[in-house]
């Protein structure tokens, strides 16, 4: 029975304005900011990865620091329309349908990761082609550095109040001001701990100790199948969209779990398909 949340939080919310700062009319919010950071550390960590040519096939970078400069373009507007996108289709249908200029609000919501996923891997393929750039290795970079968005797109989430964890007594529960007078697992520091730090140290691993993009596409695989194992983990924690609850019974079941699961698969046919190619080339 949920009991009142002076007598279950421990950790205060920070209570931190999800507007940064204004310049005139115009506001600038934290979400918007937290994008901006994932990308730029990002692509920073990307050029660094694509320059050691030791890391590669044949100690050669399939891809230069000037490719790397123009696909960031690319990948933002995969990131923001596929994840926006993602969102309205997977979360958020009937209430744009309803107000249509509620697509354009991204901090209303905000994105989907699978969406984003989504419009990322368009915007890949189609810029390999272009380029003539190995796919999976593309991939392989970008896998590696995505966990810096998820971190601050978490942190984000956590600063705007937004897709908080479900009733609980742990001591760090929190209290979220659009959460009801209860405490609550402060999920959106799970993910950003599992899908951004976690992630990011196993795949940084993977490059710099087992030279993994060796093996293109294996590093594709292990990011795949560890973000869905832990966002997967994470939804047994964090409170369903309130316009979609759970999809099967009363505490099962989410959609974030629905969009994960296949992801598992999907990795570990990247993992064993990377493996295979490898075995053929010796």
């Amino acid at each position: 029975m949920p009991i009142a949340a002076d007598l279950l939080a421990i950790m205060p919310f920070p209570d931190i304005d999800p507007i940064a700062f204004s310049i005139g009319p115009l506001a600038i919010h934290w979400y918007g900011l937290a994008y901006v950071a994932g990308i730029l550390l990002g692509w920073a960590y990307a050029r660094r990865i694509a320059a050691n040519d030791s890391l590669w096939p044949g100690n050669a970078s399939p891809i230069s620091r000037v490719q790397l400069d123009d696909f960031i373009v690319w990948a933002a507007l995969g990131v923001v329309l596929g994840g926006r996108l993602g969102y309205i289709f997977f979360y958020d249908l009937t209430a744009v349908l309803h107000d249509p200029v509620r697509a354009v609000q991204i901090w209303n919501g905000g994105m989907s990761f699978h969406g984003g996923l989504a419009g990322t891997t368009i915007a890949m393929i189609l810029f390999a082609r272009r380029h003539a750039i190995p796919i999976w290795s593309l991939f392989d970079i970008v896998a590696t550095v995505v966990p810096f968005g998820l971190f601050f797109g978490r942190i984000a989430n956590f600063i705007n109040g937004e897709l908080w964890g479900r009733l609980t007594d742990v001591p760090w529960a929190v209290v979220f001001p659009t959460g009801g007078p209860f405490a609550r697992h402060p999920s959106q520091l799970y993910e950003a701990g599992l899908e951004g730090i976690v992630l990011l140290l196993v795949l940084a691993a993977l490059v710099y100790g087992m030279r993994a993009l060796k093996t293109p596409g294996f590093v594709t695989g292990v990011f795949v199948c560890g973000y869905a194992l832990s966002r997967i983990f994470v939804e047994f924690f964090r409170e369903p969209d309130a316009q979609l609850g759970y999809l099967l019974g009363t505490t099962w079941m989410t959609m974030g779990m629905v969009l994960s699961s296949p992801m598992i698969l999907l990795g570990l046919w990247a993992m064993l398909r990377a493996r295979r190619q490898a075995a053929l080339q010796l």
